[in-house]
């Protein structure tokens, strides 16, 4: 299945793994490129430049296909600092490709064309999209309503945003949010995107190190098992319903500031939860597309899966044009 992601990237279909801190380890990753995808690391898991150049080496040894580094670009003191260095790793280190998020890569883009790295950055809505194409990205990802993480204030869906940035851009869009299987891959790329970015799906995976209880969780799941939170300081998150997103809830209804909600909802805490398997204390990254999960397989078997469903899908398509 040839796109212009896929010759983009060099990847063999045009499947992107999301980047989950915490999660999108080296065996993770190299198991998303492995089956033909692109897996992503995320920079934000290490605290340093060097641990992130040692785990991009030991992604090296367990695949020889690409595979991208996720940097997320925050504001607050030292933020910079951070971003710069993980920049420099990605460079140093010959990634193929960088997936940035949060704020504008501008000030990078220089020295990621210099190096050949490709910049991947993704956003929530089409006038970001634009910014990210004048910068001089080399795709978009936009990310709808559904998806878990981060969908930006508009409550837009996949199903509009999508094929808005593929009108309004020239360079190619990859469309994240709600995609969990093959009817997902096929309705994006009519829809004029170029590829599709999961993340929640690959949580649900042998392959990825959440704890089982998640796991479990998540076939057992609806649609309606996620909720926004964040919306009262302008940073909105679908996450899995539990008992640390109602409280969360009930602390932006009385108006809490940012800082009393960043101390319930810190990466830290979350670390915790993946390892120990504690569903209700803290806050989890979950895509609506959850109701869409029945079963946990390899990472591999989902691949394979999806792009053996997806051409019967172009057969049956086929033939009701007949």
């Amino acid at each position: 299945m040839k796109t212009k992601i896929t010759e983009l990237l060099l990847i063999e279909h045009p499947i992107i793994q999301g980047g989950m801190q915490w999660l999108s380890r080296a065996e993770f990753v190299a198991s998303v490129s492995n089956a033909g995808g692109l897996g992503i690391i995320s920079a934000a898991t290490f605290p340093s430049k060097k641990e992130l150049i040692e785990e991009i080496r030991r992604t090296r040894e367990l695949t020889d296909k690409p595979f991208g580094v996720n940097i997320t670009i925050l504001p607050g003191v030292g933020q910079k600092d951070k971003a710069i260095q993980y920049f420099e790793a990605v460079i140093e280190e010959n990634v193929l490709v960088v997936e940035t998020s949060g704020r504008s890569p501008e000030s990078f883009v220089p020295e990621l064309k210099k190096a050949g790295v490709k910049l991947i950055h993704k956003v929530p809505s089409i006038r970001f999209a634009k910014k990210a194409e004048s910068i001089g990205a080399d795709a978009v990802i936009i990310v709808g309503y559904e998806c878990g993480g981060h969908p930006g204030m508009d409550d837009v869906t996949s199903l509009v945003l999508t094929p808005k940035a593929a009108d309004t851009l020239s360079i190619p869009v990859i469309s994240g949010g709600g995609f969990a299987d093959a009817r997902g891959l096929i309705a994006a790329l009519a829809l004029g995107a170029e590829g599709v970015v999961m993340g929640t799906r690959f949580l649900a995976t042998t392959d990825c190190l959440a704890h089982p209880k998640f796991k479990e969780w998540m076939i057992q799941a609806e649609e309606t098992d996620t909720v926004i939170i964040e919306r009262s300081i302008q940073n909105t998150a679908r996450v899995m319903k539990n008992v640390t997103a109602e409280k969360v809830l009930e602390m932006e209804a009385r108006g809490a500031t940012m800082e009393e909600i960043l101390k319930v909802i810190g990466s830290g805490v979350r670390r915790r939860c993946y390892i120990e398997g504690d569903l209700d204390g803290g806050t989890i990254s979950m895509g609506q597309c959850v109701g869409l999960i029945y079963d946990i397989k390899s990472i591999k078997d989902l691949i394979t899966n999806i792009i053996t469903e997806s051409e019967i899908i172009l057969d049956r398509l086929q033939n009701i044009r007949r």
